[in-house]
């Protein structure tokens, strides 16, 4: 029998994306106030539809740059000031997740350092940067006495998996150093998985798992005073992606 389209119901495909970045010592995540149906009003993460001209990448990497303005960092320029990392989290394909139709969401992860404030685009009207922790705990995100409401669609659970994603994935990789400059100190990058993780490190014992593992840090030659005290070593990420031993997540 020959392939018929108009025998199968037709299904549309968004990217939903999960921005963490660090903010004040805290693990943020982009949140937009929806302007459109459905869920109008509601908080969101940010995303939309895949265009027809479009593969998955190439969409997610135009809602970043439209929501944030970033752009996805290129490995091979290894010092962007304004790149981000992004990766592929999950699919989410729950027939009932968008009420307009079916809708199967491939939702992405991007980090980035510390960001400024959002700019709303697209169907939001309002963005901002919220403590990913009230975004978890709570299901929602209000502001000025405002009642919380869940967050829209599946993306609570959306944001929820790209959170575990970042906590699990910089036990073992380099994905801390996506949340730093391209020039760090070793205690910017212990204020990263601190925030991360949500838990106080021990200053000594982390320098001494991240430096300890060949071409993870490479000393730039310089230093800085910007975190206040005496200079303190510049480093950037190396070749190295895999931190051997892994650096487990203290329990909390």
């Amino acid at each position: 029998m020959p392939y018929d389209p108009s025998a199968f119901p037709p299904f549309a495909v968004t990217v939903d994306l999960v921005v963490l970045t660090v903010r004040r010592h805290a693990l943020c995540a982009m949140a937009v106030r929806r302007g459109e149906p459905p869920f109008q009003g509601r908080w969101a993460l940010p995303g939309g539809f895949v265009r027809a001209d479009e593969d998955l990448a190439q969409a997610a990497a135009r809602e970043l740059a439209e929501e944030t303005g970033l752009r996805v960092h290129d490995p091979a320029v290894p010092a962007q000031d304004n790149g981000a990392h992004l990766e592929q989290l999950a699919t989410y394909g729950d027939p009932k997740r968008d009420p307009r139709m079916r809708v199967v969401s491939v939702a992405h992860l991007a980090l980035a350092p510390d960001l400024p404030a959002p700019r709303a685009g697209g169907d939001a009207s309002n963005a901002r940067w919220a403590p990913v922790e009230e975004l978890l705990q709570q299901g929602g995100y209000g502001r000025d006495g405002e009642t919380l409401a869940p967050l829209a669609f599946d993306h609570a659970q959306i944001l929820a998996d790209g959170v575990e994603r970042a906590r699990s994935k910089i036990e073992y990789s380099s994905l801390a150093t996506a949340f730093c400059p391209p020039e760090f100190t070793v205690g910017e990058l212990r204020r990263v998985y601190e925030a991360v993780w949500g838990v106080a490190l021990d200053p000594r014992n982390f320098h001494r798992k991240v430096t300890g593992t060949p071409g993870f840090l490479v000393p730039t030659g310089g230093t800085t005073t910007r975190q206040g005290g005496r200079p303190a070593q510049l480093f950037r990420a190396g070749g190295a992606t895999l931190l051997n031993p892994p650096m487990l997540r203290p329990e909390v």
